[in-house]
């Protein structure tokens, strides 16, 4: 393990997540001195099946390894997420959908959002996620673990710039749709069945001008009442399930 990068996840669903998933390697699982509960003794059941040593630690080291105390007894030293391509956002090739549903986060900061539209995209059955270099939360294990694992399933393509990847993904026959709060056009009437990457902004601005200028067209989500906008997770929860909703619906 000398000289690979590695990281420290921590709480039980990233961990649990991350044995079933084979995307990482795990070099190592830590549980807390005393802990033996049925939840980690599966985790650990499981992580020997793989051949993954488990070494009995104290709770400060825990908490020193996770640098928090939300690390629920257990903690795991990993290598880093593997990424995808931007091709493979829209799912596998041998397999692809007719209709991919690509989400695109621009500007998006907040690990908490990041994870639970994470959580929400992969519930909701999003092929990927897209992903800026910069501007953009950092996909570490905090991310992880707001996403209760989700992030461990979820293929992420993180690209240099995020307007050359909308417009690769428009080449590919993707139809780019804006989430934007100022738009006339309602999230409920459109028809999100098309080939879609549905892109949406950060906490405090939206998206950005320049990305606005690439999307095919703009959406927002109706309000009952004037208020200050949708917080960026729950507007984006709101957007995927309108288009699984759709997508579900007999043809």
């Amino acid at each position: 393990m000398a000289n690979q990068k590695t990281e420290i996840l921590y709480g039980f669903h990233p961990i649990h997540e991350a044995l079933r998933a084979h995307r990482r390697t795990i070099y190592a699982l830590l549980v807390r001195k005393g802990r033996q509960d049925a939840r980690i003794a599966a985790i650990r059941q499981r992580a020997e099946a793989q051949g993954i040593t488990v070494q009995v630690v104290g709770e400060q080291q825990l908490a020193d390894m996770a640098g928090c105390d939300g690390h629920q007894g257990v903690c795991a030293r990993v290598a880093p997420l593997p990424l995808c391509d931007l091709s493979e956002a829209m799912g596998p090739a041998g397999s692809r959908s007719a209709a991919p549903f690509v989400v695109l986060l621009d500007n998006l900061q907040d690990t908490h959002n990041m994870g639970a539209i994470i959580r929400t995209a992969y519930c909701a059955g999003v092929d990927g996620i897209v992903v800026p270099q910069d501007r953009s939360a950092a996909l570490r294990p905090s991310v992880s673990k707001a996403s209760a694992g989700a992030l461990e399933h979820m293929p992420i393509a993180r690209v240099p710039n995020l307007v050359n990847a909308v417009e690769q993904l428009k080449k590919a026959g993707l139809w780019m749709v804006g989430l934007e709060g100022s738009a006339d056009q309602s999230l409920f009437g459109c028809d999100l069945k098309i080939p879609l990457g549905l892109i949406i902004g950060g906490e405090e601005k939206g998206l950005r001008p320049l990305v606005t200028h690439h999307c095919d067209f703009l959406v927002s989500i109706p309000h009952a009442r004037a208020f200050n906008s949708l917080n960026a997770s729950v507007a984006a929860a709101l957007a995927i399930f309108e288009t699984y909703r759709q997508r579900s619906l007999p043809i």
